[in-house]
Parts: structure tokens; C-alpha cells; sequence
């Protein structure tokens, strides 16, 4: 199939608007929606996205601001309408009924209660359907959507301040080693993320909070994984568990004294399998079953290499300091990851932020939403 240059347009303008729901639609995928007229001078009449979570679908946005205008035209979206009742009605009726003429989809919905299902819909009832304009980019904006639903278990980011080496780095007598704008950055990326990841390590020389400052969209559940239960009572994380939701990782060796002290403290305590390879695959696919789509891992090496070791790191953060003198751990390296490829590369604060996704896994785009791109919405500034 031959994509016009408006096509192109279109569909690139409805990712760009996919991404405004961005923290606010998960664990449903980030979609966008754009109708035009038909003819030989198309223009666009109806725009939408899918706004928040169990809201109206970008289709049915697009469809109400487009009004007749919409009949005989075409409808871009980047992802599979739906064709079954959830929340909402299926999105195939309403395009049907609005007389919609042509659709086009940027990739298929892995769900399986959609799944082809909802393209065969619509060509069953006389519109034409073309597939895979943008597919690139709309695989990589749902991504951490398509992990969930195929393999059970959440998108993982890792990030980390790497040394002039490229290894993780961690200054003498210096609690922060990436700037202050680069720390704001994460704190911004904390808050659109369903789940905040660290080892009990981490959890006891930093005795961090793990929560967005300012608050994000999204209150991300804070998960220490605690093998040994080491994490104290009198942790800034157990102690504000009663306001900001703490689960606490452990196994069957967990000594039962202190697991009845971190439950009447607030936090939950899950006790996974004995698993002598590491028991972060079991907590992910307890994260999963959670509907967790995005979990931030904020660990040290430790955690790090184990979260590497078993193949479950999707995409990297990766903050690159000329900060003098830091320790530079050569086991978690830039150089050394496994398949990774940079696909930004920005300066934040004099630090030099490197994102990118790893194996063959499609990395979600960079968060962030661009100026204009959600014009009239109530999510623009979310």
C-alpha cells in the first residue's frame, strides 16, 4: 500500500497526540486519533486522544469533534480500534456509524480480545482498512502497553548517573552525583511510572522516600526487594507508608517477627517463591498481575546487574557526569550493556542524559509532551 503525503502527515500528527495521555491512560495504551475529509483536498476536521483511563477512546473524540464531517472520510489512528465492551463501546460501532470510509491504523492490537478483530470489523462492513503507516512509531509508543498484555509483566526502565567512565558512578562525601535540573527530570519520570523499584541496599545507605516531587499523574506503589529483610522500621519508606504505598519484597526465609512489624507499619509485605537465581522475574510478574505497565528501577549495582542478568530491563536512563572524583563500578558500564540502543541523546544541567531501549525490545518514546500538541486539552499540562 502507497501512503500519500497526507496520510503521512496525519498519522504522525495523531502520535503526537497519543503521547498527551502519557501517565494518565495506563494500563490502557496511548492512542490518537485523526479525521479528514476525503477528496483530492483532504484537511483535517476531528483530532482526539485517549484522555484518561476508562474515559472515551481517541476515536470516539475524534468522531464528536468532527460531527458529519466525518462521513466518507478517513479516520487515522495508531492503534487497532476496538470491537468489544469494556468500559466503553466498541469504537468499531461508532466509526461505522459515523459512515467513516476509510481507516487507517498504524499497528494491530496484540490484545486478544482485539487482536485483527477489530480491522476485519470494519472491512466486513465496507470500510476500506490499511495498515502499518507509522507502525515504527506507534510500536514504540506502545510499547510498555504490549509488554503488559503479551508477556504479563511491566515495561522496565533502569536508570542510573554513570561516572566519565560510563560506569555507575557514586562520589566520596556526595549524596547526589547528576545535577539538580537532571534530578528533576527523574522526579518528572517517577511520577508517570506505576511502580519505583530499589534493593534493600539502596533502601538503607540512601533511606530515600521514592515519591514524585511535585506529585505526578500517577502515585507510584514504592517496592523494596528484600531478601534478607533488612529494611528498618524506622525507614523514612516504612515510617510514610501509611500515606504512600509501600511494598515490601522478601522470601520464605523472611524472619516472621520482622515481617509483622513492616505490616503494622502500613506497608504489605509480599512473600515470593524461594528462588535461588534472584526473585526479581517472580516480583515483576506479581507487578504485572498488579497491572503495573511502567516500573522505574532506581537501584544500585546490585540490583542493576541481577535486572540485566535476567534479561529484564526494557529501557535506560542512563546520566553521564564529569562530576570529580566518583567511583565508577565497571559491572553495570554503558559499554557493556547488552544490545542497547541510543535513541536520544540531550544535555540536562551540564549532564548528558542517554535514553534508549535494549535487545530488541521497542523503546517508548521520551516522555514529555510538545508545546501545542494537545491544544484545548485538560491533560496538556499532566
Amino acid at each position: 500500500m502507497a501512503f500519500s503525503a497526507f496520510d503521512s502527515a496525519a498519522m504522525l500528527r495523531a502520535v503526537e497526540l497519543a503521547r498527551c495521555g502519557e501517565g494518565l491512560v495506563e494500563p490502557n495504551p496511548m492512542v490518537g486519533a485523526v479525521v479528514a475529509t476525503a477528496g483530492a483536498t483532504p484537511c483535517i476536521v476531528g483530532e482526539g486522544w485517549h484522555e484518561r483511563f476508562g474515559g472515551p477512546h481517541a476515536e470516539v473524540i475524534a468522531l464528536a469533534a468532527a460531527g458529519d464531517r466525518a462521513r466518507g472520510g478517513t479516520i487515522y489512528v495508531t492503534l487497532e480500534p476496538c470491537c468489544h465492551h469494556g468500559k466503553t463501546p466498541p469504537c468499531t460501532d461508532a466509526l461505522i456509524a459515523a459512515g467513516i470510509a476509510r481507516a487507517v491504523a498504524a499497528a494491530a492490537d496484540p490484545h486478544p480480545l482485539v487482536a485483527g478483530q477489530g480491522l476485519a470489523r470494519l472491512a466486513a462492513a465496507g470500510v476500506r482498512v490499511d495498515v502499518g503507516l507509522a507502525e515504527e512509531e506507534a510500536l514504540r509508543l506502545t510499547a510498555p502497553y504490549r509488554r503488559l498484555v503479551t508477556r504479563g509483566r511491566p515495561w522496565v526502565i533502569a536508570k542510573w548517573a554513570a561516572g566519565p567512565g560510563g560506569g555507575l558512578g557514586s562520589p566520596p562525601g556526595r549524596r547526589w552525583l547528576s545535577s539538580e535540573a537532571s534530578r528533576a527530570l527523574v522526579h518528572q519520570l517517577r511520577g508517570r511510572v506505576d511502580a519505583i523499584l530499589v534493593g534493600s541496599g539502596t533502601a538503607l545507605v540512601d533511606d530515600p522516600l521514592l515519591t514524585p516531587r511535585p506529585p505526578g499523574p500517577r502515585s507510584p506503589l514504592r517496592v523494596v526487594l528484600d531478601s534478607r529483610g533488612r529494611l528498618g522500621i524506622d525507614s523514612q519508606l516504612v515510617r510514610t507508608a501509611a500515606g504512600a504505598p509501600l511494598l515490601v519484597a522478601t522470601g520464605p526465609a523472611a524472619d516472621p517477627a520482622w515481617v509483622s512489624r513492616i505490616r503494622a507499619a502500613g506497608a504489605e509485605v509480599w512473600i515470593g517463591p524461594d528462588a535461588p537465581d534472584g526473585r526479581l522475574p517472580e516480583l515483576l510478574a506479581e507487578l504485572g498481575r498488579r497491572n503495573c505497565t511502567n516500573v522505574l528501577l532506581e537501584g544500585g549495582p546490585t540490583l542493576l546487574r541481577a535486572a540485566f542478568a535476567a534479561g529484564a530491563v526494557d529501557e535506560a536512563w542512563v546520566f553521564v557526569t564529569d562530576c570529580a572524583p566518583a567511583i565508577s563500578d565497571p559491572s553495570v558500564a554503558i559499554h557493556d550493556l547488552p544490545g542497547l540502543s541510543i535513541d536520544t541523546v540531550d544535555i540536562v544541567g551540564g549532564d548528558i542524559l542517554l535514553r534508549g531501549r535494549l535487545g530488541t525490545s521497542a523503546a517508548a518514546p521520551p516522555g514529555g509532551v510538545t508545546p501545542g500538541a494537545c491544544r484545548g486539552s485538560r491533560s496538556a499540562s499532566g
